[in-house]
C-alpha cells in the first residue's frame, strides 16, 4: 500500500506555518506590552549635559518617574544636589531605577532594602517615596558624606557585597541630578506616550506632586494669597476638556534668583518625567514649552512670553494633561 506522503507533507507545512504564526503573535504581543509599560523599545526619556560636552543619558519612562521621586524627596528635605546624586547612583546600581519586588534574600524596591534589617515592611519599601526617604535618613548620618567619594558614601548606607559598583553610575546620576534638581534648565525631555495603567488628569498630577514634594508644593511659601494655585486656578479645565495645574514659583530677592529658577525647572522636569504615567500633554516654564509626542521632544521657546504665567513677581510652571 503506497504511503500518503503528499498529505503528510501538507499537514507538516500547515503545522509549521501555524506554529510560526503563533510565535509571531506572541512576540508582537510581548513587544506591545513592553512598549506601553516602559521596557526595551518603549518611548524614552533623555537628559543632556548643560555644559555642551555632549554627555547624555537615555532611560525609560518608568525610570524617569522613579528618578524624579528620589530627587523630589531629597530636595524636600533641603539636601544638597550631591545627596541626590548619591541616591540616584545607588538606585541605578541596586535596581536600575525600577521598583522591583524581588532581590537578594528579602531585598525589594528601588534601593533593595531589606525588611529583616529594619528598613520597613515590604509594602512600605515598595513605595518609592518611602524608600528614598529611608535612604536619605541613613545617608545624612554619614559624617562628611558630601565630601566622600560617591561609592564610599553609598556603601556606608547600603553595606553592599559589591561596594565599588556604585562608582560606574556617577556620570549618569550627575546628569540626572542636575536636571531633576533644576540646576540645568531645559535638559530633560521624554517622548510622553501615555501609559494605560495610571490615573490621569489634573487631580492625579496634584496627588503625585504631594506624594513626592509634600503639600507645600501646591501653595509655596512666598506666594500671595491671591496668586493662582493648583487648587484655585481659573484655567483648571479648558474648553477642550484638558486639565491644567499651575504651580506658582514666587520670585525671591535678587540674590535668590538662581534658586527660584532652579525650583521652577525642577517642577517642570518632574512633570516631563511623569508625562507618560500621568498623561501630561504639555509643560511650560521660563519662556519655554515641552509638548508630548514631538519627534525631537525639545523644549521650544514660547513666542512673546517670559513664562507660562508671570505676574507681580510670580513665575509659574503650567502643566496641561491630556484629559
Amino acid at each position: 500500500m503506497p504511503e500518503p506522503s503528499l498529505p503528510s507533507k501538507r499537514r507538516g507545512r500547515l503545522f509549521r506555518f501555524g506554529a510560526a504564526f503563533v510565535v509571531l503573535l506572541t512576540v508582537a504581543g510581548y513587544l506591545a506590552v513592553r512598549y506601553v509599560t516602559g521596557g526595551p523599545g518603549a518611548p524614552g526619556c533623555r537628559v543632556v549635559s548643560a555644559k555642551g560636552d555632549g554627555a547624555t543619558y537615555e532611560f525609560t519612562p518608568e525610570q524617569a518617574v522613579n528618578a524624579a521621586t528620589i530627587t523630589a524627596v531629597g530636595t524636600a528635605r533641603d539636601l544638597p544636589e550631591r545627596a541626590v546624586t548619591i541616591a540616584l547612583a545607588t538606585a541605578l546600581q541596586e535596581s536600575a531605577l525600577r521598583n522591583i519586588d524581588y532581590g537578594d534574600r528579602d531585598s525589594v524596591g528601588l534601593f533593595q532594602q531589606r525588611p529583616s534589617q529594619g528598613w520597613g515592611t515590604p509594602e512600605e519599601i515598595m513605595d518609592p517615596a518611602y524608600a528614598a526617604e529611608k535612604f536619605y535618613e541613613h545617608l545624612v548620618e554619614v559624617p562628611g558624606y558630601t565630601r566622600l567619594p560617591l561609592t564610599v558614601a553609598a556603601q556606608r548606607v547600603q553595606r553592599s557585597g559589591f561596594p565599588q559598583a556604585y562608582a560606574k553610575h556617577e556620570p549618569d546620576a550627575t546628569l540626572l541630578a542636575a536636571a531633576l534638581t533644576g540646576r540645568s534648565a531645559a535638559t530633560l525631555t521624554c517622548d510622553g506616550r501615555p501609559a494605560a495603567t495610571r490615573a490621569a488628569g489634573a487631580d492625579a498630577v496634584r496627588a503625585a506632586l504631594v506624594r513626592d514634594f509634600g503639600r507645600d508644593v501646591l501653595e509655596p511659601a512666598g506666594a500671595e494669597a491671591g496668586d493662582a494655585t493648583p487648587s484655585s486656578a481659573p484655567d483648571d479645565r479648558t474648553a477642550s476638556g484638558e486639565g491644567t495645574v499651575t504651580l506658582p514659583v514666587p520670585a525671591g530677592p535678587d540674590d535668590a534668583s538662581q534658586d527660584t529658577e532652579a525650583r521652577g525647572w525642577q517642577l517642570a522636569h518632574w512633570a516631563v518625567a511623569n508625562a507618560s504615567a500621568l498623561h501630561i500633554k504639555q509643560v511650560s516654564y521660563g519662556g519655554r514649552e515641552w509638548t508630548a509626542g514631538n519627534t525631537d521632544s525639545r523644549w521650544r521657546p514660547v513666542d512673546g512670553k517670559g513664562s507660562a504665567d508671570a505676574e507681580d513677581g510670580v513665575d509659574a510652571v503650567r502643566i496641561t494633561t491630556a484629559q
